[in-house]
Formats: C-alpha cells, structure tokens, sequence
C-alpha cells in the first residue's frame, strides 16, 4: 500500500506534522507509525509546554518572529491554560545579584493523569480527518530510498512519496542508525548531563509563584523541567540503563508537598570524542552499575559531610520526606564527572542563595538525569529536509527541545512536503 506521506512517531512532532498536512494538503493519504501502545515523551509525561521563544526551540533553526507565528498554530491545537505568574521582579533582582537569570515564560500544565486524554482526543481527531493511525507497529531501520518503501517489525513494506521521521529524544539512536543508512551526515557533540532535584515545597516557595521557573546560571549549567502540586520522580528506562526523570500529577489529583526539577549542564564536545550520545550512554550505565542496576541518589546533608548514603539515612528525623523514586542510595561523587559535579553544585549553591532553604540537609540529588538530543543533522533546506523525500523532526533531531518547538518543527517539516506535493502552505 502507498501513501502520500507516513510519518514516523506520534510524539507532538509527529502531530504537528499530520495536522498541517491534511488541513493545508487536500485528499492527502498520510498515515502516523507508533511502536508504542500511546505515543511517549513530553505530551505523556507531565505534558509542561512553553509558549515563549527560545524556550523549547533550537536557535540556529528558528527566529522569534517564525517561532511566534508557528506557536499561534500549536495554542490552537493543545488549547493550553496558562497558569499565573507573579512576584517575578523580586526573584530576578535576587538572581540579577549572583549573574543568574530567570527568564519569563507563559506556560501551561496538564499533568500526567490527564495527558493520555488529551493524546487520545488528538489522535481521534486526525482519524476523523482521514489519518490512518497505526499504534503498537514498529519500524525497522530498512529504509530504502530507491523503492520508496519502509519496513515494518512484522516483515511487511509499506511504500510512500515522502516520509517524516520524530522518534522523540527515546529515538537517538534508531535516527542515527537510519542516517547512517541513508548516508545523512549529522554532527553529535553536544549533551546535557545533570541530576534532579527533589526536596520539600517549604524549601522551593518560588513555585507558589511560578510554576516551572527558567534560571540559567554562570557555568552553562540551567533549570528545567519544574514539577510541583503532587509531584514525582520517575525511573526512564532506556536499553541497557535508566534514567531519572520528572512529571506531576493534574492539580485535581491535590498535593503531596514536594518540589523536583533538573540541574543540567551543557557539555559541547570535541574532537576525539567520537559520540556526545554515545558518552551519555556511558555515563548512565556506569551511574546504573555503581546503583546496582538503578539510578543514585544522595541526600545533600550526606553530600555535604562528603559521606554517601545510606538508606537508613532517610529517616523521620532531619530527613523528614520520603524519596519518591526507587532509586539506590549512594555517592553521586563516585558517577558524576568532578567538572560537571563542581559546575552544578555551584548553581545550586547560587540558587540556594535566591530561594533560601533548597541546600536543606533533607534535599536530595538524583542521577543521572541526560537528555539525549545531541544529533545535528546536516538539513538540505529550511524545513529539514535531509534527503529530497526524508525529513527529520522533533527533539530527537536536534530541532527542538521541548514539546511547542517539536510540534512547530513538525509544521516546518509538513510545508516542505506541501510544497514539493504542489499543495497549499500553512
């Protein structure tokens, strides 16, 4: 069977994607592959969006004005609430002090236990308009660009004019495997490498205020991803290794009185580092080896008698709130690189010295927390394009970083395609 166009993954990327193809291409046959039972990442997980540039964008892709333009199509779309702002000025004349910004975003939270409504209703949506959606089907790496044909895990081919493939940041490494295939060049040198932070709401009020705040400190070293209301950590599992991660509940679900979020650096690697990817993979599974199979995690009491955990450590007295992922109780020192430790805990320290109360003994460090959007493909035009009839879209190829950017560049991606179709563009 052919189609006009099949997009890999039904993350926002590939939504994005499916939505300006069949409201802008007339009588398109466009047909979503997901290997997942209901597509994974950021809308799943917590569904956070960011509708202020450059949160969630890729700078050397985008510029303000597209990026605006592009976030009025996905408002329509994801139907966000914006959640209230207040008493930022305080906040940011304390960070002014200690060279730290806190950057203001409008942003909207739907919360885990709400998420697969919202995905659901999207995907029902596109079926109504004539989208075949195919869950639970896997795509194997053959992609032959001659036949125009892709195979599926069950041994059939299905064949299309022109493909977009989002496999999310979860995907790295099948995208990398398909570049190479396709003979794409791409350039894989940057990661972020971090821990997250869990700790008490009484010891993070800034949330009160500001949902997800955006501090970007002196040593590349930034916030991200804030969860607060009834919020969770979680173990990702990926091959081989896990990763920590953070999502939290709809504000209907009430509150457990905690706060996590990111600490992440930004490495940018040289020569000879063969893969950015491939050193993440490392270091996650040397974190999971020293955990027993398991992420770390350290008190920061514990971290700062330069003494490891122990679980009877997490006791009711100073450290007064359990953990909320199953994680192993160690020494961040003995997994985490001295430079990107040093870097991280000197941010934190400033943070500490702009909200008061985050070093308490209780806080705890969880790692590793690495996100994996380092590919750089070498793109042929503006709407990523990698070959006349491939596209490459979503976090996972390095054109955003969050759930706005990925359905954005999913509208990129579909223009090119309607363009080459003789179609009308968004």
């Amino acid at each position: 069977m052919k189609y006009d166009v099949i997009i890999i993954g039904s993350g926002p990327a590939g939504l994005g994607a499916a939505f300006n193809l069949i409201e802008h291409g007339s009588n398109l046959k466009v047909m979503i592959l997901e290997k997942e039972k209901i597509c994974s990442g950021g809308l799943l997980n917590d569904c956070k969006q960011n509708y202020t540039y450059p949160i969630g964008f890729t700078e050397e892709y985008w510029n303000k004005e597209e990026a605006d333009r592009l976030l009025n199509v996905v408002q329509e779309h994801l139907n966000p609430v914006f959640l209230e702002r207040k008493n930022l000025e305080k906040y940011q004349k304390r960070a002014k002090k200690v060279n730290t910004r806190l950057v203001n975003i409008r942003q909207s939270h739907v919360g885990t236990d709400k998420s697969r409504f919202l995905i659901n209703g999207l995907l029902d949506k596109l079926k109504t308009l004539g989208v075949e959606v195919r869950l639970s089907t896997e795509v194997t790496e053959e992609i032959n660009p001659i036949t125009k044909t892709i195979t599926l895990s069950d041994g059939t081919s299905v064949e299309f004019n022109k493909l977009v493939i989002a496999p999310g940041r979860k995907g790295f490494s099948y995208l990398q495997t398909v570049m190479n295939k396709l003979g794409v060049e791409y350039i894989d040198n940057r990661v972020d490498v971090g821990v997250r932070i869990e700790t008490k709401l009484e010891n993070y009020p800034i949330v009160k205020d500001y949902y997800d705040p955006k501090f970007y400190f002196p040593y590349k070293v930034r916030t991200f991803c804030t969860n607060s209301g009834y919020a969770l950590v979680t173990k990702e599992n990926y091959h081989n290794f896990s990763l920590v991660n953070g999502h939290a509940l709809s504000s209907d679900r009430g509150k457990n009185g905690l706060v996590n979020f990111a600490m992440l650096k930004t490495i940018g690697l040289e020569a000879p580092v063969r893969s950015g990817q491939q050193m993440s993979t490392y270091l996650a599974r040397l974190a999971n080896e020293i955990g027993g199979g398991k992420p770390l995690m350290q008190r920061i009491g514990d971290f700062r008698s330069g003494k490891r955990s122990k679980m009877e450590t997490f006791n009711d007295d100073l450290y007064d709130f359990k953990p909320t992922c199953q994680a192993c109780a160690g020494d961040l020192g003995l997994a985490v690189p001295s430079k990107i430790m040093r870097d991280i805990w000197a941010s934190m320290k400033l943070l500490d010295s702009i909200i008061p109360g985050l070093l308490h003994p209780s806080t705890i460090m969880y790692y590793p927390e690495i996100k994996m959007y380092a590919n750089k493909p070498v793109f042929l035009d503006k709407n990523f394009a990698v070959t006349e009839d491939v596209y490459l879209i979503g976090d996972g190829a390095g054109t955003s970083r969050g759930i706005t950017g990925a359905w954005a560049s999913g509208i990129k991606a579909a223009n090119g395609v309607l363009e080459k179709l003789n179609k009308k563009q968004f």
